[in-house]
């Protein structure tokens, strides 16, 4: 009796360790396939991965509380999460590109930012660093809010994103090294800069027909219409208007000036419309560097041309194609010209600057096609670079820079009539921050 007994308690231990061990088995790695994987949590590196299978930081990468922002590149510039962080120091913004009155990406040396404001927060109070390498970003251009382009500074190479951002990658290399024209797509696959066409999302460029003695960079709004300016003589100078790609190209102003044009800034934003800034002399007056300058505008392929602004100067000269005893244009404030944006056929704003001034900075801007002009009442500080961008032609942004300052950025949501600070940046190294 005692045997059976023995008998059958040893068969029950036997059966009870067997069942453990299948649930020890049941809670631990499995394997499929001879991975083995683990039980994720939400939020972990492996769920925040892209399509390429490279995991991206996104909340980790905003700007902490005490401004500064980090991120880690891999060696295609993609952000990554790694054991070494690389903090990114946002102390000088050089390119802004807005996709809507909240969201939009900016550039500086060596890197790429996103902002995309939630339901609370300001806006721009948060940024993603998305991308890390070399060169200077010099323009951003955003078709919509998942494709955008960016231009770095000398060596013309040309970033791509298709994602929103996730991933930046060279595409190719804008032609003319340092002096690309104005960057802008009209697809996924055609777009312009300068005399440069590409269709193929700028991977390739081939070179559209401009007249000899131009100023300034062309612009073409599509690959069939087109603006430039020319210089034959330093005392006339003309507005070319193409609507064959080129293939010729017709005079649609002439006018004379007592100094030659020293630039020339296009920006077309329908077709037969565009607002054209010329640049003229550039002198010393008493103490401060002084640039002339004047802002056209026409909505008619160039039939008619509307004179928005003549900012004529002592050190600089008569403003470009006007005389100094018309008096009736308007001025914009500042000595020397700021950024013009054009937002669509009959708004755009304009920067001034003014070097010797305690904010040196001030925007104007006009609402009906350059008829008025309104000078904004808000100047602000600042003595490097002035970017500004607009989602429409109410909300935008400005940012100002500063070599020991930290940049600044303002939103505007009634077009330039009142500018509220959102953020400020980085202070620069070298100021001893």
């Amino acid at each position: 009796m005692k045997k059976k007994t023995s008998g059958w308690l040893l068969l029950l231990a036997i059966v009870i360790m067997t069942a453990g061990c299948e649930t020890g088995a049941q809670n631990g790695p499995k394997k499929t396939d001879g991975q083995v994987t683990q039980n994720e949590q939400p939020g972990s590196t492996s769920a925040q991965a892209n399509g390429s299978g490279a995991a991206v930081r996104t909340p980790e990468q905003q700007t902490a509380s005490d401004g500064s922002n980090t991120t880690s590149p891999s060696a295609t510039g993609q952000a990554s999460t790694d054991a070494n962080v690389a903090k990114v120091r946002m102390d000088n913004i050089t390119a802004l590109r807005l996709i809507d009155g909240k969201s939009g990406w900016i550039g500086g040396n060596g890197w790429i930012a996103r902002t995309d404001a939630g339901s609370s927060g300001s806006v721009g109070s948060a940024w993603n660093v998305q991308y890390q390498g070399q060169g200077t970003v010099q323009q951003i251009f955003a078709l919509n809010g998942q494709q955008a382009w960016a231009v770095m500074a000398d060596s013309g190479s040309l970033l791509a994103t298709r994602d929103g951002g996730k991933r930046w990658e060279t595409v190719g290399t804008v032609p003319k090294q340092g002096t690309a024209g104005f960057l802008h797509f009209v697809s996924s696959k055609e777009g312009f800069s300068g005399s440069q066409y590409t269709q193929d999302g700028g991977q390739s460029w081939s070179a559209l027909p401009v007249p000899d003695h131009t100023v300034g960079q062309p612009y073409f709004h599509d690959r069939q219409n087109g603006w430039v300016v020319t210089q034959n003589t330093d005392r006339s100078f003309q507005i070319l208007h193409t609507v064959n790609g080129g293939q010729k190209w017709t005079a649609v102003m002439s006018r004379t000036t007592e100094e030659p044009l020293n630039g020339a800034i296009i920006r077309s934003v329908e077709r037969g419309n565009a607002w054209i800034e010329l640049i003229g002399g550039t002198g010393m007056n008493q103490t401060m560097n002084q640039t002339s300058y004047s802002l056209w505008h026409t909505a008619d392929s160039g039939q008619s041309w509307r004179a928005v602004l003549a900012n004529a100067t002592a050190g600089g000269g008569p403003a470009p194609g006007i005389s100094q005893q018309d008096n009736q244009v308007p001025k914009n404030e500042g000595v020397a010209p700021g950024m013009l944006y054009a937002v669509n056929s009959h708004t755009a704003l304009m920067g001034g600057y003014c070097a010797p001034c305690d904010k040196p900075n001030t925007i104007g801007w006009t609402n009906d096609g350059g008829k008025t002009w309104n000078n904004g009442k808000q100047s602000f500080g600042g003595y490097g670079s002035q970017q500004i961008g607009m989602a429409n032609a109410k909300e935008g942004w400005a940012i100002f820079s500063d070599s020991e300052q930290a940049p600044v950025m303002y939103t505007t949501s009634d077009g330039g009539q009142h500018w509220t600070q959102s953020h400020v940046f980085d202070k620069p190294a070298a100021s001893g921050h």
